[in-house]
């Protein structure tokens, strides 16, 4: 039932754009139109994050010492004799991220179960794609740092940023098929995992079992909530706090706890189907009755109580992962990701190797990027087609699928995040940022 209720209002969409301009309850607005509400939500996003970008760049280099010096301050926060103390950027990097890869989290989990990669026919062309468009960045990046000491940064050219790349084909409008557009964001989403799922693989290090066993204790006990029927998300979000702080101390990043919180979210409803199908034909049955022209307000008793019921019960139409969706979505794109921007894209470029431009961490991102992502998504989703798996986006051609391809190589986020855990701090870590930028 719930998979059901979740993909009607996935459909509620379409009411929205109706002749009709109907105004909808506020509970319900808030989960109308999922896909245009997302894909305005991370064109406005990748705005903000290009404005926070250029800000970090001249605030680095016109002051690299107030720049430095903010975001390696130090901030501590505590409870009695439990504190934690890291700097600025620190607490952007492991905290405030943890929220972005939750955010990342709710988003695979809804197109997994009603979304576009909810079933094989839908998933196979996005994640092969995905995969394709992973894998020979990753190849070409190798290459270029074969018989060095950064071979291990093959992770940073790997994923899409679906801010930026949404910012971009949105700009295009009508000339971009929305299939076209769906696709990116299929695309964009498996890509996302695929990211998950290198960091947790090839860049954790220094594995504490107690605090990595304490970690899978916690999202146990979450799954278990999950199952037993529970959908607040105040216990949801204080057990998040917990597992954020055991992966913390486990030796695999701090911002995977955001994913592992995510898989626990309740996808299903709370509604009793009977009496909510009751009070909406009690509601309906009157309406139809009342004249056209007849206004003022509805006087039977049978109408009120039926429309209080409505009013009281709306929240329990909606799964509280579409409910956290929401509610943390704007302040990741708003707030997150600009400060992440901000704190990571500040290099100062009079500090960098005057040849970085022949630097291989260089050659091998750009090669990444701007070749190796377009190449491999249009090769995934050509061998998928010629295998009579999928078939190409309704009113899409090549070209345009290879210049969805070249927006998937816009890495920003994701690149800048695999390139801090890959290099760590250092002039190569300098010269990876500015081969991303």
């Amino acid at each position: 039932m719930s998979k059901k209720i979740v993909k009607d209002v996935t459909k509620a969409n379409k009411i929205r754009n109706s002749k009709t301009n109907m105004k909808l309850a506020a509970p319900l607005e808030a989960v109308l139109s999922p896909i245009n509400s997302f894909m305005n939500m991370e064109t406005s996003g990748g705005i903000v994050l290009l404005l926070a970008t250029i800000v970090a760049l001249i605030w680095a280099n016109s002051m690299p010492e107030s720049y430095l010096g903010f975001w390696g301050t130090h901030a501590r926060i505590g409870i009695g004799s439990f504190s934690l103390e890291h700097t600025l950027l620190e607490w952007v990097n492991d905290g405030l991220m943890a929220i972005f890869f939750l955010q990342v989290g709710l988003e695979i989990k809804r197109e997994m179960q009603v979304g576009d990669l909810s079933s094989f026919g839908q998933a196979i062309l996005p994640v092969i794609a995905a995969a394709g468009g992973m894998l020979v960045p990753a190849i070409l990046f190798s290459l270029c740092a074969m018989g060095t000491p950064y071979t291990h940064g093959w992770g940073i050219p790997v994923a899409t940023d679906i801010a930026f790349a949404l910012g971009v084909i949105t700009m295009l409008g009508k000339r971009v098929p929305n299939s076209l557009k769906v696709f990116l964001v299929a695309l964009a989403i498996a890509d996302d995992l695929g990211a998950v799922l290198v960091i947790a693989l090839f860049y954790s290090s220094n594995i504490n079992v107690a605090a990595l066993v304490s970690a899978l204790a916690v999202f146990a006990i979450l799954l278990l909530l999950n199952k037993l029927g529970t959908r607040s998300l105040i216990v949801y979000s204080l057990g998040g706090i917990v597992l954020w702080l055991c992966v913390l101390h486990s030796g695999i990043h701090a911002s995977l706890a955001g994913v592992m919180l995510a898989i626990t979210i309740p996808t299903w409803t709370a509604l009793d189907k009977d009496r909510l199908a009751k009070a909406i034909a009690t509601v309906r049955d009157v309406l139809d009755k009342r004249p056209d022209n007849e206004e003022g307000a509805i006087g039977d008793t049978k109408v009120i109580s039926a429309v209080e019921f409505l009013h009281e019960n709306a929240s329990k139409a909606l799964p509280p992962l579409v409910i956290m969706e929401h509610s943390i979505g704007t302040f990741v794109s708003m707030v997150i990701m600009p400060l992440f921007a901000l704190a990571n894209s500040g290099v100062i470029i009079t500090k960098l190797d005057p040849g970085f431009l022949s630097d291989t961490i260089t050659h091998g991102i750009a090669l990444g990027l701007i070749v190796g992502k377009p190449v491999g998504i249009t090769l995934g989703t050509f061998l998928t087609i010629k295998c009579g798996l999928a078939k190409l986006p309704r009113g899409a051609n090549w070209i345009q699928l290879f210049g969805a391809g070249m927006l998937g190589g816009i890495g920003f986020t994701m690149a800048l995040f695999v390139s801090n855990l890959a290099l760590g701090a250092g002039s190569h870590l300098d010269t990876a940022k500015l081969a991303i930028l």
